[in-house]
């Protein structure tokens, strides 16, 4: 397989948790250090990281940048970070912080002029879009609330700002371990070849994985399913 696995590690007080859906009542902690985590993924060959501040998303601001500063430290993982990134100070923090990368998720629904700028700024090397979408709706603000956007007009928005690289998360199969949505996918690559479709949610298993790669994702984020030891790194 070619396909690039990227784990999650989701913070919320400081500890490593995990969602279902995206709600914040069925959290389920896996450590209390998201740095051994971190490490583990880097001693089982792991080069990438996506960190997302659950509590950032929540307060509508980044919160939990110890994490990014403790992992950046000691290890070498690159590290995209989403969650809370609402402003220009929130977007140096997480750059200062260690991130070498942010997902502009919420913000990029209801301020297209900031993100556009940030991408003008920063480059879409280092702006990943972060289009969450329940029911062909982009939602936004840590999930809790379904945007009136369709997410095909959405992504459609910044293709003039040049965007490389979407992660896409189909909430209904975040956390169920149910399969990714790979006919979502599929569509998104499709009217936008240019642009590279990291895979979200749904993943259960190596199968799901490989079926991935066979649609021609090149990236998949993984996160309840290794905890959960369905897929393994080694």
């Amino acid at each position: 397989m070619s396909i690039q696995i990227i784990p999650a590690i989701d913070i919320i007080d400081g500890k490593c948790v995990r969602l279902t859906k995206g709600d914040y009542e069925q959290k389920k902690v896996y450590n209390d250090n998201p740095l051994d985590v971190a490490k583990m993924f880097q001693d089982n060959g792991i080069t990438r990281l996506h960190l997302v501040d659950l509590d950032g998303a929540r307060s509508h601001h980044i919160v939990n940048y110890r994490v990014i500063e403790a992992i950046a430290s000691h290890t070498n993982l690159t590290i995209d970070f989403g969650g809370g990134i609402k402003t220009d100070e929130d977007l140096k923090i997480a750059f200062n912080s260690g991130a070498q990368m942010i997902t502009a998720g919420s913000i990029a629904v209801t301020d297209h002029d900031t993100v556009s700028k940030w991408l003008q700024t920063y480059t879409a090397d280092r702006i990943i879009l972060g289009a969450d979408t329940r029911n062909g709706k982009v939602s936004i603000n840590g999930w809790k609330n379904e945007g009136e956007q369709e997410l095909m007009d959405f992504i459609k928005s910044y293709i003039p700002n040049h965007i490389k690289n979407i992660i896409c998360t189909d909430i209904e199969r975040d956390g169920m371990l149910q399969g990714p949505a790979i006919n979502l996918y599929e569509q998104i690559m499709s009217a936008y070849p240019e642009i590279n479709v990291i895979a979200s949610g749904g993943v259960s298993s190596m199968d799901d994985i490989r079926k991935l790669d066979e649609a021609g994702v090149k990236q998949v984020i993984v996160g309840k399913a290794i905890y959960e030891g369905r897929v393994t790194l080694c």
